[in-house]
């Protein structure tokens, strides 16, 4: 924003949206990691019987922080990966959710719900393919720059 809009917007509302945009960063990372926060802390009380301390709680948020964090200084090439990575793991949201519903609920062969979840589903697995393949041709074309713990 404030690269292409320096010089037709005024300073303060540069300044808002960057602050909006680190609001929203800090947020999102809570909302995003609260299943593995949930995940850490339903070991602890599985295994100690008992539940998790607030100091507990605090010290997995920062050290999830803190390997988060990590992550992103020591392999900054990782958003060229993102359409990858995505295209890997968009069948947990496309795909995989009609087949399990057809193997759950068994619904009656050849019915409308039958056919619209297997369509969904095989569609579901053709987009991930063809993101797959698509990001794969981007990094070809494009490559990719690694540099370990040298954020450009």
């Amino acid at each position: 924003m404030q690269k292409y809009h320096e010089h037709d917007t005024s300073k303060f509302i540069i300044a808002l949206i960057s602050l909006l945009v680190v609001i929203n960063s800090l947020s999102s990372f809570q909302i995003y990691a609260m299943p593995v926060f949930d995940d850490l802390e339903f070991r602890y009380t599985s295994k100690m019987n008992r539940p998790c301390p607030r100091w507990l709680r605090i010290a997995f948020r920062g050290l999830f922080g803190c390997l988060a964090f990590f992550i992103a200084v020591a392999l900054p090439f990782l958003p060229s990966l993102a359409g990858l990575i995505g295209g890997v793991a968009l069948p947990i949201t496309l795909a995989y959710p009609c087949f399990m519903w057809i193997q759950i609920k068994k619904p009656q062969r050849c019915s409308t719900n039958w056919y619209l979840n297997w369509t969904l589903g095989v569609v579901g697995m053709i987009l991930s393919v063809l993101v797959v393949i698509g990001a794969i041709r981007g990094i070809v074309a494009q490559g990719i720059e690694i540099h370990f713990f040298n954020p450009q």
